[in-house]
């Protein structure tokens, strides 16, 4: 697995853990550079896994503006945590990351969909993704 695949899992699990805990994604982010620090082994997925949540945290209103938008029928309140936190990776990568190619950021986040989500979850983030990269 590369070490961008490994950050995305990073990064999911940041994002979900915030949202489902209701604790602020700033303090989770720092929460989780003091870990990184004690695992040198593991920077170059730190790194990424940073630059996603740093950027969604940017970029939250517009991301989720997007998201929302293009999910059709479905609320941001409405979808489960892990869709909301995978969409979020995703949309970042496809408007605000011009080194990962469109259909990479996607095809990832459908992998992450299908992995900790459910067996709809992926064809619903790759829609929603696929919508917003047709848009921009």
């Amino acid at each position: 697995m590369s070490a961008r695949s490994k950050a995305r899992k990073r990064a999911l699990d940041i994002l979900f853990q915030s949202d489902v805990r209701g604790d602020d994604l700033g303090v989770m982010l720092a929460a989780e550079a003091k870990r990184a620090a004690s695992e040198p082994a593991r920077e170059a997925s730190w790194l990424y896994a940073r630059d996603i949540v740093d950027g969604v945290i940017d970029n939250r209103d517009a991301i989720d503006e997007q998201i929302t938008t293009f999910s059709k029928d479905w609320t941001l309140a409405r979808m489960p945590a892990v869709d909301r936190a995978v969409l979020r990776i995703g949309t970042w990568e496809v408007l605000f990351n011009d080194e990962i190619p469109t259909a990479v950021a996607i095809d990832e986040a459908v992998e992450l969909a299908k992995e900790y989500s459910t067996e709809e979850a992926g064809s619903f983030v790759h829609g929603v993704l696929a919508r917003i990269a047709r848009a921009s």
